[in-house]
């Protein structure tokens, strides 16, 4: 049996749980999370393989999925909003499909399926986290990652800050590159297109208009599959949506969740 995904609540009220990307850490969240925790119980965690959470990630999406339910469980919560951008919001997917009793509302900051030109920018990613695993340079994988994840606007603008983070993906230890690389790997095979018509929770799809990983034609696919949700395109952000637009989607989370929150006051017997 696998240990407890490493995580942390903060706030009070509802429930709602954040979903990493592949790379990301529950600390990446941060910017997001204390906006959210003044009206939530926002739950973040690491998933297997991540930093806070070391060990071989799982072989597939429901393993996560198996993860984040042994976590709700826990800690005590029977249902959720949740939150999930890229990797984590295949898991957000799989989990408001497979156990839709915990998974009251659902934004999804993700598309049914990667492009096959980012299968080709994969391959460079891949050698630069086997490189790095192996104890070469580990700022080769931020060189290659940069003009796939962010935006050319937001890359300009923040050259400083984004040379620090290449300076500080050097200082991570060698199973994390390798568990990356298994993530990454897990990410290119995924097709939920099956699943998605068994979504039966509100559901929100975000999408960045300069997304090169899961661009915007999938993420439209991705929203016409899920029975009523509705799609929201983020104009000026690439895939990290949650660092180069954080006040937005954190705007257009509230006012999903605060619209769910309406319609199960309107619901509910007087």
């Amino acid at each position: 049996m696998s240990r407890l995904l490493a995580h942390r609540v903060d706030g009070a009220g509802e429930p709602l749980l954040l979903l990493n990307g592949g790379m990301m850490t529950m600390a990446s969240w941060e910017p997001i999370a204390v906006p959210l925790a003044e009206r939530f119980r926002v739950v973040r965690c690491d998933f297997r393989g991540q930093l806070a959470s070391p060990g071989t990630p799982p072989l597939d999406i429901d393993g996560h999925v198996s993860d984040v339910v042994s976590l709700l469980d826990a800690i005590g919560i029977e249902s959720t909003h949740v939150i999930g951008t890229s990797f984590g919001g295949e898991v957000g997917l799989a989990l408001a499909a497979t156990h839709p009793r915990q998974v009251r509302s659902l934004v999804a900051a993700t598309a049914t399926e990667i492009t096959d030109a980012f299968r080709h920018d994969a391959a460079a990613l891949h050698r630069a986290t086997a490189e790095a695993a192996a104890g070469g340079d580990a700022a080769l994988l931020f060189d290659a990652m940069l003009p796939v994840f962010y935006s050319p606007v937001y890359i300009a603008a923040h050259r400083g800050e984004l040379d620090k983070r290449r300076g500080q993906l050097g200082q991570l230890p060698a199973w994390w590159f390798a568990s990356a690389g298994a993530l990454l790997e897990s990410l290119e095979s995924f097709d939920l297109r099956p699943c998605l018509p068994r979504i039966a929770c509100p559901t929100l799809v975000l999408a960045a208009a300069e997304d090169r990983i899961m661009p915007l034609e999938e993420a439209r696919a991705l929203a016409a599959a899920i029975r009523g949700a509705r799609l929201e395109v983020i104009e000026g952000s690439g895939h990290v949506l949650v660092v180069e637009q954080p006040d937005r989607f954190v705007r257009e989370c509230l006012a999903f969740l605060a619209s769910v929150q309406h319609r199960e006051a309107a619901r509910a017997p007087s």
